[in-house]
């Protein structure tokens, strides 16, 4: 089975059982240089976009000898470029053989070749390849490749045709590993597990409580601690290094420099999660200013003084050496709390707090007004619960608090992606400035396909202006929307931004002059900034 083939039996069944087995089929056919890249393209590895869309488009359109016009209306109504271009360019006789791995070494190749180099090498391909093939080839060049698989399928795959446990291959595989430069061998033998003590565990993350949990849990056999607002990491100290990553997989070290001194503070073999804040003065400060250090490619002096970072550490993984997942919570808060009691750790270590309460109606009351404590909710953690991997029912929740909601004007719409592409799905709404209406948020989600389907006809009825794809519409539509957090932004001309915005209904009793103000948001975030300090 080559990668063509794996793509066209995941695409056509939507049963993970049936999914597992493709991939282990896959594995136990696919030449062996072939399928650590095919693993890794179905766990997200994509290579960087290497040229610019408006070439692709130009080209295919030049090739298939269309009008650039026609091409780009295509794209509009088929809401994939990719899948855009295949249908431009496919041909009747059958497709070139497709080598995975030459094929994506090329695509890598492109970023360094000039743009007449790189239009030689593409139409070679476009005149190879025809169907799933030339889809696939166009993915990648676009850099929007995915496979309808998820991680853990992938894990389960693997773990049957390795005969490892699924833990354990999790591990092996955490981090950003090169397949060009990775093999069977060296990611999996487990005498080179040494070699790559930068790695982290798998981290282990919470369901959504459900109501059902309450009827029969006692809160003395649960540990509960507030729901920070931050970056989910992992701390690695071993062998006289600091390797900070974050739950995305990302290593942040260079990033998170206020972490370094712990490697001649903290003992080789220490493993620390945590959520990472910024923090002054006592105080955690504002989630968007941390992403503002994320963002840039050096930190400055002023960086650090202007927003410090600090870890709030509720999990000891590692401990002397040794993988400590498998004790109790309380044993390895234990372990922490030792850890943690040197006064001079606290700039930067801080441990979590636990919060004592008598009933779960007690804990319901700080979860409601948890946003004046600086958190985002509760964490409940059994006390006797081992650190498990990935997401796991039962021993680990977040009860998180109501979110906070706004009422928008929708202004502009435009049309989606996939299955949504004949429909507008990316609304913006905004909000009154005195008489003016200004854009404060975009929102994709949260509507039924009924719904969609009635909002897409009403804006194709009330369409003022076209923009491409964009479509502006008259005034009208209120819609209730959700967020999690508020910050100032020079990116809206509002000034504000919202952080996990999304629709919760279509308010068919308010008319748009009854939508919220721009100092509406203003109170609101001055609110949420006195509450944290």
């Amino acid at each position: 089975m080559n990668f063509v083939e794996l793509f066209e039996r995941i695409d056509a069944t939507t049963k993970t059982s049936e999914k597992t087995e493709i991939i282990y089929n896959y594995l136990q056919s696919a030449e062996e240089e072939e399928k650590l890249l095919g693993i890794a393209l179905l766990m997200g590895y994509k290579p960087k976009r290497p040229i610019k869309t408006t070439d692709l488009r130009k080209w295919a359109a030049q090739v298939a000898g269309i009008p650039l016009w026609l091409l780009e209306e295509s794209y509009y109504v088929v809401g994939d470029l990719a899948e855009t271009l295949g249908l431009v360019l496919t041909k009747d006789n059958d497709s070139h053989p497709f080598y995975l791995r030459p094929l994506v070494q090329d695509v890598i190749m492109l970023q360094k070749q000039s743009t007449e180099q790189q239009r030689q090498v593409i139409e070679s391909y476009w005149s190879m390849f025809s169907g799933t093939s030339l889809f696939l080839f166009n993915k990648l060049l676009t850099g929007n490749f995915r496979v309808g698989v998820s991680r853990k399928l992938v894990v389960k795959a693997l773990s049957r045709y390795l005969t490892m446990e699924e833990p354990v291959v999790e591990h092996r595989i955490m981090g950003k590993w090169d397949p060009f430069q990775e093999s069977f061998e060296t990611l999996f033998q487990e005498q080179l597990l040494q070699e790559k003590h930068f790695l982290p565990y798998p981290f282990f993350l919470a369901y959504p409580v459900e109501p059902s949990f309450f009827e029969g849990a006692d809160i003395e056999e649960w540990i509960l601690e507030p729901k920070l607002d931050g970056i989910r990491g992992q701390i690695i100290i071993r062998q006289d290094e600091v390797f900070v990553w974050s739950r995305g997989q990302d290593l942040m070290t260079d990033k998170f420099i206020e972490f370094q001194p712990l490697r001649s503070i903290l003992p080789n073999g220490t493993v620390l999660d945590g959520e990472i804040i910024p923090w002054k003065d006592g105080y955690p400060l504002d989630f968007q200013l941390m992403q503002t250090r994320i963002g840039r490619k050096q930190v400055s002096k002023r960086n650090l003084e202007e927003v410090p970072l600090v870890m709030v550490c509720y999990d000891l993984l590692e401990w002397n050496g040794e993988d400590i997942r498998g004790l109790p919570l309380h044993e390895r808060r234990r372990l922490l709390e030792e850890l943690l009691k040197a006064d001079f750790l606290s700039p930067i270590l801080k441990l979590s707090t636990i919060k004592s309460f008598q009933s779960w109606q007690e804990a319901e009351l700080f979860r409601i007004s948890s946003r004046e404590h600086n958190a985002e909710g509760l964490m409940l953690k059994h006390r006797d619960s081992p650190y498990e991997v990935g997401r796991k029912r039962g021993n680990w929740w977040k009860w998180k608090a109501d979110p906070m909601t706004v009422d928008g004007v929708l202004i502009y719409a435009q049309s989606g992606h996939g299955r949504r592409a004949n429909l507008f799905t990316d609304y913006t709404f905004a909000v009154w400035d005195e008489e003016v209406l200004v854009p404060f948020t975009k929102a994709y989600s949260g509507l039924t396909d009924r719904e969609l389907t009635e909002v897409d006809q009403w804006i194709k009825r009330n369409t003022l202006e076209k923009f491409g794809p964009v479509r502006r519409v008259k005034p009208e539509l209120v819609f209730e929307l959700a967020f999690e957090g508020i910050g100032l932004s020079t990116r809206h001309k509002s000034g504000i931004a919202l952080r996990f915005p999304r629709i919760l209904r279509l308010r068919r009793d308010k008319i748009a002059q009854e939508a919220n103000t721009k100092q509406d948001l203003l109170t609101l975030l001055n609110t949420r900034n006195e509450s944290n300090r």
